[in-house]
């Protein structure tokens, strides 16, 4: 099956799969040489297929951008608006018990989950550690900030999808894409469709996710925030207070920032 209509810059997939060294490549298990027939899997008519698929191809493992992150990229986003992704997921839908997501909102969930790994604040992290250097060292982190115009290219018109479950993974993909130079242009548009996920979504990680944003780009967050949001907010402040200063009060645990 041909596939047409695919972002600027990114080459059709099979183009991908066949001139990529894909065995000298390293990925989470070692050599990426499995990666040809897990990606080609992702566009199985069957959803349970695909499904599988996704587990192995959509690589990651302690949020770390390996050698074979870059080409997968490229594959996931010129496969997004393939018809075959959503092959089979209306019949699927309809089954009592059915909870497998849409294969286009974990291909998406992919992207967002990469790209919030390779986002501003991890660099500027790497670079209190490395002095400066840190996108000199991690060169496969570089190579995938590089590819964020076209990734977005690829996201963006999923932002209205009919699909909520897709829309909103695609909402939260765009946020750390469009931290790139050449897309704060768009902040804008996204404002409007993370807004739009405030109002209709309760998940904590969501919510934490679209108020950062908002608040990075400058917008006012304050009717925005439900009594859940701010209380989050206030735990989250008590407990990075008592983590910088361990003698004022009791740490809760938490290593990491929000979104957890």
């Amino acid at each position: 099956m041909t596939h047409s209509g695919l972002p600027e810059g990114l080459p059709e997939h099979r183009a991908i799969l066949e001139n990529t060294d894909w065995a000298s490549l390293m990925a989470p298990q070692g050599s990426g040489g499995f990666l040809p027939e897990a990606l080609t899997r992702l566009l199985d008519a069957d959803p349970a297929v695909r499904a599988a698929a996704a587990e192995e191809a959509l690589i990651g493992h302690q949020n770390t951008i390996y050698e074979a992150t870059v080409p997968v990229a490229r594959f996931v986003a010129a496969i997004l608006d393939h018809p075959v992704v959503a092959a089979g997921e209306d019949d699927t839908a309809a089954e009592v018990g059915a909870s497998r997501p849409p294969t286009r909102a974990v291909l998406l969930k992919w992207l967002d989950d990469t790209a919030f790994d390779a986002d501003d604040e991890t660099v500027a992290c790497g670079n209190r550690a490395c002095q400066g250097r840190y996108l000199d060292i991690h060169v496969d982190l570089k190579a995938f900030r590089d590819l964020r115009p076209r990734l977005f290219r690829a996201v963006r018109p999923f932002l209205d999808a009919d699909d909520p479950a897709v829309c909103d993974a695609a909402v939260l993909a765009a946020i750390p894409l469009v931290e790139h130079p050449d897309l704060t242009g768009h902040h804008d548009e996204l404002a409007a469709r993370t807004r739009r996920l405030l109002a209709t979504r309760t998940d904590r990680y969501m919510r934490d996710r679209a108020l950062d944003a908002l608040k990075s780009w400058g917008r006012d967050i304050s009717a925005l925030e439900s009594p859940d949001d701010i209380e989050a907010r206030e735990t989250w402040a008590r407990s990075r207070a008592a983590r910088e200063n361990p003698g004022d009060g009791e740490w809760d645990g938490y290593a990491d920032d929000p979104p957890f």
